[in-house]
Order: structure tokens, then sequence, then C-alpha cells
């Protein structure tokens, strides 16, 4: 590369860093505003393009239909993406809730087969302790 372009780049790199900072808090806000529920909080954190509607349903106890239309608005939104896969869409979200200081609450049943909705580690910590006394 040519040094116009290195340093183009560097440019670019140090913009990039300064969006990111000065949009935290805007971010923040519009996924809280988004996701008003625990329910929808839940369903936006299984909503990484793997699992279906059917299986983000499941893990809030609520119908795909409503998995859908909250796929569709959060994509108007610009905190997920559609993704086409085999037989129709999914929604992949954009941002992970924790790194935003947003707490993910348990589903209420797994989703999928892949063990993502274990209970927190100081939980299964303390059934541990309680086992061993």
């Amino acid at each position: 590369m040519s040094d116009k372009q290195d340093a183009m780049i560097e440019i670019l790199k140090e913009t990039l860093k300064w969006i990111k900072v000065t949009s935290i808090p805007h971010v923040r806000k519009l996924l809280l505003d988004m996701l008003p529920s625990d329910d929808e909080k839940i369903a936006y954190h299984f909503s990484d393009g793997e699992h279906g509607s059917q299986e983000v349903a499941k893990s809030v106890d609520i119908s795909y239909v409503t998995v859908t239309k909250w796929w569709k608005k959060w994509a108007r939104a610009g905190i997920a993406e559609m993704i086409s896969v085999r037989g129709g869409e999914r929604a992949r979200h954009l941002f992970l809730l924790e790194d935003f200081g947003i707490e993910a609450p348990q589903p209420k049943s797994a989703c999928g087969d892949k063990g993502e909705a274990k209970a927190p580690v100081a939980q299964e910590e303390s059934k541990e302790e309680k086992k061993n006394e």
C-alpha cells in the first residue's frame, strides 16, 4: 500500500473509534426503548441467526408469529438484520446486550440444543455447594 492509503486507513480507524464511543449511549437507549420487556430482551439475545423463530419463541413461551413481528420491527430500527436461510428468513442481532450494560434475563425454556440457555455460573456453583453439604 502507498503512504497515502496507509494514512487514510489510520484516519478511518480513528474516526470509527470516535463514532463508537459517542454512539454507545444512543445505542443503549435505542436497545432499551426497543426491548422494553424481559421477553423481548430474551428473544433479542437468542436472535443470533442460528435459531429459528420457533426456537426463539420457546425461549420466552410466546408464539413464533410474535417473534417474526419483533424481528421485522428490530430490523427497521437498525438493531437487527434479516438473513436468508433455507425456508425463509431469520434475524441476527447487531449488538450484544451485555456490551451496553443490559442484562438479558434467563429464558423461560431452553433455546436450541446448543446449551445457550444455561443458568449463570453463580447459580450453578450454588447448586453444587448445596449438593456437597
